[in-house]
């Protein structure tokens, strides 16, 4: 065979050769699924936190790492399915983000696909692990105790607001949470003296409608509880209380970052973050039954000073001490 002749034909093999590669390569690219009750738009700051944490492990969207992402729309009822459609689609890891039901949805799914959820729940009162520092069996994750927090949150927002005042609590009625906030609220509103009102909501007309029946039910301030539903309508819930000039208290930076009056609770970003990092240490042989579930070590105080002004509150000079972040 001539010299030309045999050049041609080892081109020819790798032509051949090279989609073959490129599709085996392909192939070997490590798949995960992200589970959310929320929506993409909203959620944007936490993915992308999530994204980040992903890359401190070398995994790059696109790169070296693909993810199927499922997006329940806030309606809980979808979870199920979709938890089922990732496990059909035998992903390497699942991530289930911000709440508690959808880490549920996906326990329930898979007993052998390793698990990483993010939220504020107790994950072993909930069922997802047997203990924090030895969750065992196919589930590990964060948890930033958002739930625990609910009556610091109230202590700080009843510092400003006057004694006399009547406090509120809008809640989820659909969370699996809500009857142990809810309890832990009034217990922290009692021990100081105060009764505490109820509000529910479970969609954004009945967001609008709690707001609108705060001067009816003469709630003079009122705290958010943790909860996805209210994090997927940041914005909306900040200008109901502008509108309504109500003194509100929330669990996450988010709020008063977009005028909401206060906030106190884990950094939610980080939290996203740090369940990435998980994926990625899962991705790369580790087991959830080894990685104990990570709570955070420092919880920040927000204070919007331009709203507390709008709305005719003085911060006393005890509560901007040791505020983390003052927004001017």
């Amino acid at each position: 065979m001539r010299r030309r002749d045999f050049l041609t034909l080892l081109g020819g093999v790798a032509a051949l050769a090279w989609p073959l590669a490129a599709k085996a390569q392909q192939q070997a690219m490590p798949v995960i699924g992200y589970l959310s009750v929320g929506s993409p738009e909203p959620m944007a700051n936490r993915l992308a936190a999530f994204r980040n944490g992903l890359g401190d492990m070398g995994f790059v969207e696109g790169r070296n790492l693909a993810i199927e992402y499922r997006w329940a729309e806030n309606d809980f009822s979808r979870l199920p399915d979709l938890a089922a459609d990732l496990v059909r689609r035998r992903v390497g890891v699942i991530a289930a983000l911000g709440s508690t039901p959808a880490a549920l949805a996906v326990k329930t799914a898979t007993s052998t696909i390793p698990i990483v959820f993010a939220h504020g729940g107790d994950p072993v009162e909930n069922g997802l692990v047997a203990s924090l520092n030895r969750p065992g069996g196919n589930v590990t994750g964060v948890t930033d105790m958002s739930n625990e927090l609910l009556p610091k949150l109230l202590g700080l927002l009843q510092g400003l607001v006057p004694p006399a005042a009547r406090l509120g609590v809008l809640v989820n009625p659909n969370s699996p949470l809500t009857v142990s906030m809810i309890t832990a609220a009034q217990a922290a509103a009692s021990s100081v003296g105060r009764s505490l009102e109820e509000l529910t909501a479970s969609s954004n007309g009945e967001i609008d409608a709690a707001f609108a029946s705060l001067t009816q039910r003469r709630i003079d301030a009122l705290v958010v509880a943790p909860d996805l539903l209210f994090s997927n309508r940041v914005s909306q819930i900040a200008i109901l209380a502008t509108h309504y000039r109500m003194p509100v208290g929330y669990w996450t930076r988010e709020y008063p970052q977009v005028g909401g009056l206060m906030s106190y609770g884990a950094n939610v970003i980080d939290r996203d973050r740090q369940a990435a990092i998980y994926v990625g240490r899962i991705l790369k042989g580790e087991k959830p039954a080894d990685l104990p579930i990570m709570r955070p070590t420092k919880f920040e105080l927000v204070i919007n000073l331009h709203t507390a002004k709008l709305l005719g509150i003085t911060v006393p000079s005890s509560v901007l001490a040791i505020a983390d972040e003052v927004l001017e």
